[in-house]
């Protein structure tokens, strides 16, 4: 018999925070369920190399979408971390909080306790910033955030282009969220700022804390109207853990309704096609998924003074043994250079579309003179959708847990979408060709300066779109009838049971997703605890 007071299911964004936050009362017994293993690759924790760890399964689960409709029938992977901190372990570090508006609107859909100045506190509380505490920045919180060294990053060509080309400066996105500016990351000391780092592993310690990994959760136990435990893998054997209080999902976007569903919570048409009793109808379980699609563009430089120089295999050599002695260099970096808020139509109130500014294609090989030359793409920047109409869904593949969900995005369904996307792509491309950026630029590579029209466009969208790695809604919180969780995150209809993950987002914010969702679990581990909420921030 094993029986804890809380059982969370999933040790990523979400579920580090809440296990830190709960165990801190000795008295709460806790159990973490993690499907992944353990961060112990060195390229986990190294800034400049997040992407490499996207490239086989060791840490990423390899979902990939059906077939996308609207994207000319292409999948569409999805990056999903299976490891402890989930997806904050294999991220691309940005910390960005989206548009105040973003949290007004989700109070203004019946979502009391979530306004802007309801959740600044908690966003501030699990912050340690490199500005210190103000008035928007935590200072002492576990979660360490410094800012993008852009040396050698074409910044100040970049930067400029910009305000020629018409984006204002905003000297931090947290307070002024339009405009344009280098990125703040999580990252200390040169390595990776994950939610395992930040909180789970500080509280592994803790005589109250027992985390569990390789262990795959296969159904929530529910009993007369309550959820009483979990059902689990392990080790090739079948295991049940009952909860005295309270189970808590945080698996995600993909995974939390997915097992929902396989617990026979859910649409039943969804459900009973797979052979599983219904135990609790919940028609929103899955539905309302939404994502930031994202479209690059690469340009071909005509100075060798960019950072493909610093891709060479011998200067990567030296700068890892740099890194590894000191945590300073290229490696303990993230390599994009700056990021703008701007709005593809004047008559928004917030801006609609997010811009990226790489000194580097994102494809650029490591090279070696007499071996393999430096590729003559010097930069790119991509243009990322902030708030799609377009809606998708997840749902059950099998009743085996151990297949992974299928996943419809709609990717461009709504027209809007297209047009805000191919206005992006317009915006993007007209700072690129402004001085003195437009100086270092020999020619556009992708799409190329052939692409123009509407219709095509619109079809180098279809063939490049991808996701920004911020999926959300699946286990909206509110209160109509698709809503999955009340705005404290309990399951419409059942005791015991809450969401605590990006999953209960209703709209995707206007930004990244990670330190939201942060927010979110030190938030949600407030009401867990019956605290009061922290005092709300002035207006």
């Amino acid at each position: 018999m094993q029986e804890y007071d809380y059982i969370i299911v999933g040790a990523g964004s979400a579920g580090c925070v809440l296990a830190n936050r709960i165990t801190a009362d000795p008295g709460l017994k806790v159990l973490v369920l993690e499907a992944g293993g353990r961060d112990l690759h060195p390229y986990v924790h190294m800034p400049l190399t997040w992407r490499t760890i996207w490239q086989g399964p060791l840490y990423n689960w390899m979902y990939k979408t059906e077939p996308e409709p609207y994207l000319d029938g292409r999948t569409v992977a999805l990056p999903r971390g299976k490891v402890l901190g989930g997806s904050s372990t294999i991220n691309g570090l940005l910390y960005i909080r989206g548009n105040p508006r973003d949290y007004d609107t989700w109070r203004q859909l019946g979502n009391y306790g979530w306004s802007y100045d309801q959740v600044l506190p908690y966003f501030k509380r699990s912050e340690n910033n490199w500005r210190g505490e103000n008035q928007v920045h935590g200072g002492d919180g576990p979660l360490q955030v410094t800012p993008v060294d852009v040396t050698q990053y074409s910044y100040e060509p970049m930067m400029q282009a910009a305000v020629n080309a018409g984006i204002p400066l905003t000297h931090d996105f947290a307070a002024d969220p339009e405009g344009f500016n280098r990125l703040d990351v999580t990252v200390g000391n040169g390595r990776r700022s994950s939610t395992a780092r930040a909180y789970l592993y500080p509280a592994m310690t803790r005589k109250n804390l027992f985390v569990m990994i390789n262990a795959l959760s296969h159904r929530v136990i529910v009993e007369k109207g309550r959820a009483v435990g979990v059902e689990y893998a392990h080790r090739g054997n079948i295991f049940r853990a009952w909860a005295r209080r309270e189970v808590i999902l945080s698996g995600g976007s993909y995974n939390s309704p997915q097992l929902l569903m396989l617990s026979g919570i859910g649409d039943p048409d969804d459900i009973t096609r797979h052979g599983i009793k219904p135990a609790h109808e919940l028609k929103g379980v899955g539905k309302n998924l939404s994502e930031h699609p994202i479209v690059g563009m690469q340009f071909e430089t005509n100075t060798t003074d960019t950072f493909v120089q610093q891709l060479r295999f011998d200067r990567l050599v030296v700068q890892g043994i740099r890194y590894a002695i000191t945590r300073a260099g290229p490696f303990g970096n993230q390599v994009i250079t700056a990021n703008a808020f701007v709005r593809t139509r004047p008559e928004l109130e917030t801006p609609n579309m997010q811009l990226f500014f790489a000194p580097v294609s994102f494809t650029t090989k490591v090279w070696m003179p007499g071996i393999r030359p430096p590729e003559k793409v010097g930069i790119g920047g991509s243009v990322c959708l902030l708030r799609p109409e377009s809606r998708g869904s997840v749902t059950l593949r099998s009743a085996n847990p151990t297949d992974p969900p299928k996943v419809t995005l709609n990717f461009m369904k709504e027209q809007v979408d297209r047009e805000a996307t191919r206005d992006g792509l317009r915006m993007l491309r007209k700072v690129y060709n402004t001085k003195p950026l437009s100086e270092m630029i020999a020619r556009e590579i992708m799409p190329g300066p052939d692409v123009n029209t509407d219709d095509e466009l619109d079809a180098y969208i279809r063939k490049m779109a991808e996701v920004c790695h911020h999926p959300v809604g699946t286990c909206s919180m509110g209160v109509n009838g698709q809503s999955v969780v009340d705005p404290e995150l309990r399951v419409h209809g059942l005791e015991g049971l809450r969401v605590v993950d990006a999953s209960v987002m209703p709209l995707v914010p206007s930004g990244n997703t990670n330190a939201p969702t942060i927010m979110i679990a030190e938030k949600a581990a407030d009401m867990i605890l019956g605290k009061p909420p922290l005092p709300a921030a002035e207006p």
